[in-house]
């Protein structure tokens, strides 16, 4: 089996804002990155470019998703941290709200499976709601590979993640 990712975030400003030009200008490099790194299988683009920033995931237009597939969990962790992506990871709040709810979640699937984007907002509302189980997890709370089915109803998974409200 393969660890599948979802990763969604709510930008601070529209795809084409120059405040967040330096984090799309760089999504080609950093994508190119993981195509080339070790146990990558996989990763969602849209029809339109190398990226996924065209695909409407949530009726917010500012929320993008990412996913991808990879051999190993140890594959993924590797290009997520110890990377060039890491920095970009580590700059998130510039481009990026702060949701007030999850917004990664890892799951396993068969060899060849290629995850739809609903699959992926079903793990992550699932993750949501009833925490880290063999069906969506963590890389904290990492599961053995296993083809789990969820343990609760979430629905179409489709509902946005909440953002944390700043006061003041």
């Amino acid at each position: 089996m393969h660890i599948a990712e979802i990763n969604v975030g709510r930008l601070l400003y529209p795809v084409n804002d120059p405040r967040v030009a330096e984090f799309i200008d760089n999504l080609d490099a950093i994508n190119a990155l993981a195509e080339t790194s070790p146990g990558f299988v996989w990763r969602l683009t849209d029809e339109d470019s190398n990226n996924a920033t065209g695909i409407s995931a949530y009726e917010d237009p500012t929320i993008l998703v990412n996913m991808s597939v990879w051999e190993t969990p140890e594959a993924l962790r590797n290009y997520v941290y110890k990377t060039m992506h890491r920095r970009f990871l580590q700059r998130r709040k510039e481009w990026f709200q702060l949701l007030g709810a999850q917004y990664v979640a890892l799951w396993w699937v068969a060899d060849e499976h290629k995850p739809t984007v609903n699959e992926g907002q079903r793990r992550l509302a699932h993750l949501q709601k009833f925490g880290p189980t063999a069906y969506a997890f963590t890389f904290r709370a990492l599961q053995a590979p296993s083809a789990a089915g969820p343990i609760g109803d979430v629905g179409d998974g489709r509902a946005a993640p909440e953002s944390y409200r700043i006061c003041g």
